[in-house]
């Protein structure tokens, strides 16, 4: 099977070939922990998930290595840990606020239908390895220490030798353009302008760890050479992919390609960079000042959005009915639609067989979810169509889509007393034919629609006999 992918380091779609069949590595930039995750961050998430189930159905699940890292060393971070824990230690308010908000963020992913990363490394776990590149890179010349700060210089790079890229080459920008784009901080002991921190000092009722390069006190990394270190951790001085949002491609991601290339003296940090295109809400950027900025919580969990909550599996066909590299208008609409198509696509209750071969192709290539979505509404094969959306991370079943709302809020439902005996009767066969998974997938689509059997046998004949309650 042929993958194509489209390059951001690149501006092409290639054949991607890994650099070892047998250890596919790619590296996501995932959440940092402070709040929350707002369903901006919901896309990077869903569109690499659906990468690493291919992958792993090309390669092999055991042959794939996917590193979503935490970030969990941030202003904001801080600002919180103070406020919610004053009579800790800092470092220990911080671990007891990120440990919540990380658990919160892995509910509501999962919730999403994505799998867990292979290796899901925090920030402060990798203090060791962020030293390490540092002391690399100002033994290298291209790092410099002043004033408690150890900084990275951009033009050292340039003056390297040509085995190291150009820096912007990433941005495909000249110094001067990313000068002129973006925010600037401007210090009296940078020697350039460009020159961007990898490690300051640590201010008081800051967290800190020891300093490198000799440095005294306690410090703490830049925002850039987190990920150099995590992602050289786990999967070494180079890898397959890198990925994140499109937002990240300046500086960040820029920033990381510099850090690990002049660190460890290689043309690339990763073969392949991938970038998902920027999220909107009702038309507008999200932002707390326009009152439209929304969480996955509370998506999944509130009203708040448009009066009702929605299931997981409704927000990430939402999410891939646009290519991933276009930008995408999340709307209620969009939810409602999303909806309607996936209760018809589940109003037939069979077991999956093999998914479509037409919709794979159109996944490898440089995953055209919308053409997997319009090939979908094409299958007229039931169980076909159930096995491409078991591939693409659809399990729920229609009763648990369309009841999600009311179990949410705890509304009374209706019940349809026929469908309820109509499944019923089927669990009780597939238990006289001692199909027991049949029978634990019926008794949980049951209920997921908020009804509750009891087994018994009838007292005259003693054939098992199934009652069933509304739970309350």
């Amino acid at each position: 099977m042929s993958l194509r992918l489209y390059n951001t380091l690149t501006r092409t779609k290639a054949e991607f070939t890994p650099l070892d069949p047998a250890k596919v590595r790619m590296y996501v930039c995932g959440p940092t922990v402070y709040d929350y995750a707002h369903i901006g961050n919901a896309r990077p998430v869903i569109v690499f998930d659906v990468l690493f189930r291919l992958l792993r159905h090309v390669y092999g699940a055991e042959r794939v290595t996917y590193v979503r890292n935490i970030t969990d060393v941030d202003d904001k971070i801080n600002d919180r840990a103070a406020r919610d824990f004053p009579e800790l230690p800092l470092n220990e308010a911080i671990r007891r606020v990120t440990e919540s908000t990380a658990a919160q963020f892995h509910a509501d992913v999962a919730a999403l239908g994505c799998l867990p990363p292979t290796v899901e490394p925090r920030a402060t776990e990798h203090i060791a390895e962020m030293r390490d590149i540092i002391e690399r890179l100002v033994r290298g010349g291209f790092a410099y220490v002043a004033d408690g700060h150890v900084l990275f210089s951009p033009a050292a790079m340039d003056a390297a030798n040509g085995t190291l890229p150009r820096y912007g080459a990433l941005a495909n920008r000249s110094l001067d353009e990313m000068i002129a784009g973006a925010r600037v901080d401007v210090a009296p002991y940078k020697k350039d302008a460009t020159d961007f921190v990898l490690w300051k000092p640590s201010k008081e009722g800051e967290p800190g760890w020891p300093s490198p390069c000799g440095i005294e006190g306690q410090g703490r990394p830049g925002w850039h050479i987190e990920c150099s270190a995590m992602s050289w951790k786990h999967l070494g001085e180079v890898f397959d992919i890198h990925g994140g949002g499109i937002d990240l491609v300046f500086p960040h991601h820029e920033n990381e390609v510099a850090q690990s290339t002049c660190a460890f003296g290689h043309g690339l940090m990763a073969q392949v960079w991938m970038h998902n295109g920027f999220l909107q809400v009702e038309g507008q950027k999200m932002s707390k000042s326009l009152g439209n900025f929304v969480t996955i919580h509370q998506l999944l969990a509130t009203a708040d959005f448009s009066g009702r909550a929605w299931h997981g599996e409704v927000l990430r066909l939402a999410m891939l009915r646009t290519h991933y590299r276009q930008p995408i208008d999340f709307t209620a609409k969009a939810l409602e639609e999303a909806e309607k198509t996936l209760l018809a696509w589940r109003a037939d209750v069979v077991p999956p067989s093999v998914a479509d071969g037409e919709a794979i192709d159109a996944l490898s290539d440089d995953l055209n979810t919308a053409a997997v979505i319009a090939r979908l509404h094409r299958i007229d094969d039931p169980a076909v169509r159930a096995a491409t959306l078991d591939f693409l991370g659809f399990k729920a079943t229609a009763a648990e889509i369309a009841g999600h709302d009311a179990q949410v809020r705890g509304i009374a439902r209706a019940v349809d007393e026929a469908l309820v005996a109509s499944l019923i009767a089927a669990r009780l066969e597939a238990r006289r034919q001692k199909n027991f998974a049949e029978s634990d997938r019926i008794r949980d689509e049951l209920a997921a629609m908020g009804i509750a059997l009891k087994d018994g046998k009838d007292p005259a004949t003693g054939e098992p006999v199934t009652t069933w309650d509304v739970k309350r």
